[in-house]
């Protein structure tokens, strides 16, 4: 039985993102391992679907768009764009989440992977309209795979915080 943990905005926004924050500076490294760089995963998705999981909070999507913004200064993306295609998965999951109420980890993590495939087609879409280029189909799979390989800590995160909430049981 896991630990049921208070929903102080901290605890459960503030720590995540941080922790988020850093593995993407980390695996941002130019780091060569035979000839094979660190595959470079939207982590930030996790949250945008745990959080929109948890419970709907005005300060999500703040932090959501903080997020989207680091990503695109980060990665040198066009501004504004990550934070657009995290934004739409956060409204994709809130409108989503009463059917995914109750459901296994397995349908959640399907569930995950659409949201993933939703953010990252809007931001393929954001990156064509801006460079007039369709981004390298093999990379976007390959980050695509990086990112839903996340979602167990996506799990963790609603497993901590999902029941802190008496107002949403």
């Amino acid at each position: 039985m896991s630990q049921v943990r208070s929903l102080e905005p901290w605890r459960w926004l503030g720590v995540p993102m941080l922790q988020v924050l850093a593995a993407v500076i980390l695996f941002s490294v130019p780091l060569r391992i035979w000839g094979l760089r660190l595959p470079e995963p939207i982590f930030p998705l996790a949250l945008v679907f745990a959080w929109a999981v948890i419970r709907p909070s005005i300060l999500a999507p703040l932090l959501i768009l903080v997020m989207g913004l680091f990503l695109d200064v980060a990665w040198g993306g066009p501004l504004g764009m990550w934070a657009l295609s995290l934004l739409i998965g956060y409204g994709v999951v809130l409108a989503a989440r009463n059917i995914m109420a109750g459901q296994s980890r397995a349908i959640l993590w399907g569930w995950y992977a659409l949201v993933v495939a939703t953010a990252m087609l809007a931001a393929g879409l954001i990156v064509m309209l801006d460079a007039k280029a369709q981004p390298n189909p093999l990379s976007v799979l390959w980050q695509f795979l990086a990112t839903v390989i996340l979602y167990p800590y996506a799990q963790r995160l609603i497993d901590l915080f999902e029941d802190a909430d008496v107002r949403f049981r």
